[in-house]
């Protein structure tokens, strides 16, 4: 059996037509008890943010946005303590262009797109998988022994070098649980 990723987009039908009798597990920030803890956006709490020593964030995406570098702005900590699972985000619109993430909230190196995703991202949310959601990874791998899975995100790119879109959450609980984790 195997694990799929999906855009939540997608139409039931079509994914259900692309996968038959596979089991389809939500993993966004709308998603149901207890897939929704799957989500960046979740606020777990304990979250040791790379780089800052002794911090810790409520959430993935807070240390993310937190760590976010704009022409007009520095880094936000206020980020790192929101717990609702909105006011999350912080835009170009507002901030002008992403200069890159700063190496912690206090380090002087910014850090381009792709070396954030590796140095900031990727170690984070695999730390969330293995601390705080590791219950629900041990059953997805445990479902999927047994039939296919789909996991529905809003992206579906796993693919740290593509900086095209957005790294995909899902896909990353896919290559967690096939021992596939990018380098």
């Amino acid at each position: 059996m195997a694990i799929h990723v999906a855009s939540r987009r997608r139409g039931t039908a079509s994914i259900e037509r692309e996968h038959p009798d596979a089991l389809v597990v939500d993993v966004t920030s709308r998603a149901e008890e207890p897939w929704v803890r799957f989500s960046p956006f979740y606020p777990h709490g304990g979250i040791p943010v790379p780089f800052t020593p002794g911090v810790t964030a409520a959430s993935v995406e807070g240390v993310w946005q937190a760590l976010k570098v704009f022409a007009d702005a520095d880094v936000d900590p206020a980020k790192l303590s929101i717990t609702t699972m909105r006011g999350l985000k912080r835009t170009v619109r507002r901030h002008g262009p992403v200069r890159g993430h700063r190496a912690g909230l206090h380090g002087r190196t910014l850090l381009p797109y792709e070396q954030a995703r590796r140095q900031i991202y990727l170690p984070t949310y695999r730390w969330t998988l293995e601390h705080r959601t590791a219950d629900l990874v041990t059953r997805l791998t445990a479902l999927s022994r047994h039939r296919d899975v789909v996991l529905l995100d809003y992206t579906t790119n796993g693919d740290v070098t593509d900086l095209s879109t957005p790294l995909s959450h899902a896909a990353l609980i896919r290559h967690h649980i096939e021992n596939t984790w990018p380098a």
